[in-house]
Order: C-alpha cells, then structure tokens, then sequence
C-alpha cells in the first residue's frame, strides 16, 4: 500500500493549502489566505451536501501518512457559469481574408468572447509539492486521477462537458504577454490586479472587454505567439488529458490565455473504467496484481478517502484488499467501493 492518501479537504486544512497555494498562485487556488479559508468552508459544506449542486467544489488532498503532511491538491468545481457568476471566455476563429485585385492573400486569428451561464464541470487546482514531484509513486497522477473516480461515482451532480484549462506560457515573473496587449488596454488593470479580482468576481471582463472580433494580427508577436498554446510546466497535463479524451476546444481565458481542453463525460476513459466493487476478501495480492484507486465515502469528515494500492479483481464486481487497506478505509466485508485502475 503506498505511503499516501487521498480525502477531502477540510477547514483545518488551512495552513496546509495555503502552503501549497503558493507554487500554482492561480484563479482556482490563489496564495491568498482569506479566499483559502472561503474555499475550504465550501469545500467542505459541498462534501456535506449543503451548497446547491451547481455551486459546488470539492477541494481533495494529498497527504503523506508517515509525515502526516499535505503534499498535493486538486479540485473540482461543479459547474462554471451561473446568472451570478458567468462563465467568461475569448473564442479562437480562423479567417482567411483574400482580395482578387491585389492578390494578397492572408489568415487571420480572431478572438471573441464569449459566455455561458449553465457551463461545463470544471477540473483545476492541481499542484504536488516540489520536494514530491519526483517520488516513484507518481503522485500527480494520482491527486489528478482522483477526480475522475469522484466524478464516475457522483455523476448526478456534475455537467455532460468537463472542462480543463492549462496554463499558458508566463514569463519568470509571471508576466502574460496576452494580457499586457490586450487585457490591460480593456480594464485599466495589471495581470495581478484583475487576477486577483477574478477569484471573486469576473464580470468585469465581460462588462469591459470589446463584444465584436478582435484581430490577433494587431497584437505584438510575443501575445500572438502564446495564443492556445500550453506552457512547458503543464504540457505533461496535456498529453494525459488527451489520452484520456480530452481535445482542444479552440477557446482560451480572456486573462493570459491559457488553452481550454473539453470533453463529454461519458467519453473519459478513466470515468468509463471506475467501478463500484464489493469487498469479498482480505489477502495479499499477488506480485502481478494490478494497482488502483480504491475509495469509500463517509457520513462525517473527511467524507471521503482513498488509497492506491495493489488489487484483486475478482468475477461478479469482488475486489479482494489487504487487511491494512481496509483498516485504512474502515471498510468492511460486503461493502461496495469505488476503483479506479492505474495504468
């Protein structure tokens, strides 16, 4: 059984993701500790089921048992785009213009933005450590493929259509050379003064942002150039999202244009191959076991858990644990489980 675990984040958790906030810093999960302290009171309430399901977002932790230490995080947000509170983004159209009398001929990029007030389920918020990126455990596949499991088993409150956004190309500093040629002019604001602003509120993009095309061709080559593109530190991202389904939707955050990827629930591999399992039996498996995600749910805090750990999969749904394994779950012969396999 590996050394860590997955659960959901509670209040007391705030110290511990606030740490972890300070290596992403972003709209999902700033290094600020008031909005920290707001998301994990909802966070938690959302595990409880005391938000509406469209308000919902369940923040999940990392932790390392032996240092009873949080080392990673990610969330879920059960639907982006609400009257209160639309979900805001900049299209990417293709145009190719041509005139007959000078023969010119040229292709241009346009954006537009957009809205949605009933938009997809939204996945973010992931971050590992530093000092744990590199353990043989993978552990950002792990805290990102939790989500997945948590979707399959409560596909009731999320939308058809999960949405990914991945970070862009920023400078060292944290510069966008989109926002600086184009947010900047528009709001009046620096990249940190509206990203800040964001985490509450985002209806000032779509009040002050132009609603007809703008041309990409007018802007500097260093803003065209970072357009749909995904930034060198989340491209592992990339590669797992479209493995699993996801593509690119042709649509990017008005803020530094960071690329959306979408895709329908159903289709996602790793949603298709969660299962809810019986627990038939407590032994050891074997050397050639396969490995996986094991989970059960709670009536009180943390409300949810799980483990990745070597499996047995049995006829008739059985999932056959070691005692340890289900010690760790408080899981009991005949109760169902969620799994998730590891590939």
């Amino acid at each position: 059984m590996s050394r860590y675990e997955i659960r959901g984040a509670m209040r007391t958790d705030e110290d511990e993701l606030l740490e972890l906030a300070r290596f992403l810093n972003t709209v999902n999960l700033p290094n600020d500790r008031e909005h920290i302290r707001r998301l994990l009171d909802h966070s938690q309430k959302s595990f409880q089921g005391e938000v509406p399901r469209a308000h919902r977002k369940f923040v999940f932790l990392l932790r390392d048992r032996d240092t009873n230490q949080a080392v990673g995080t990610s969330m879920i947000v059960g639907q982006l785009g609400r009257r209160d509170a639309p979900y805001i983004y900049l299209d990417v159209i293709s145009e190719e213009k041509y005139s007959h009398a000078v023969d010119k001929h040229f292709h241009h990029t346009v954006l537009k933005i957009g809205f949605s007030y009933a938009g997809p389920t939204e996945l973010g918020g992931l971050v590992v450590h530093p000092e744990h990126r590199r353990a043989n455990e993978r552990l950002g596949l792990l805290i990102s493929y939790v989500r997945f499991l948590y979707l399959a088993t409560h596909r009731e409150l999320f939308q058809d259509e999960v949405l990914a956004e991945l970070l862009p190309p920023l400078e060292t500093d944290g510069t966008s050379h989109l926002w600086e040629a184009l947010g900047r002019h528009f709001t009046g604001m620096s990249y940190a003064e509206a990203d800040r602003l964001s985490s509450t509120d985002k209806t000032f993009i779509r009040d002050l942002f132009p609603s007809g095309d703008i041309y990409a061709s007018v802007l500097s080559p260093e803003a065209q150039s970072v357009i749909g593109k995904v930034g060198l530190q989340t491209r592992g991202v990339e590669k797992m999202l479209r493995r699993i389904g996801f593509r690119y939707a042709e649509r990017i955050d008005p803020f530094d244009g960071g690329p959306h990827f979408i895709a329908d629930m159903d289709d996602i591999t790793l949603i298709k191959e969660t299962r809810e399992r019986r627990l038939a039996d407590l032994r050891e498996p074997s050397t050639s076991s396969p490995r996986a995600l094991v989970a059960r749910e709670y009536a009180k805090a943390p409300y949810f858990r799980a483990l990745a750990c070597s499996v047995e999969l049995g006829a008739d749904d059985a999932l056959s644990v070691t005692e340890e394994v289900a010690a760790c779950l408080d899981a009991r012969l005949g109760e169902r489980l969620a799994v998730l396999p590891l590939r």
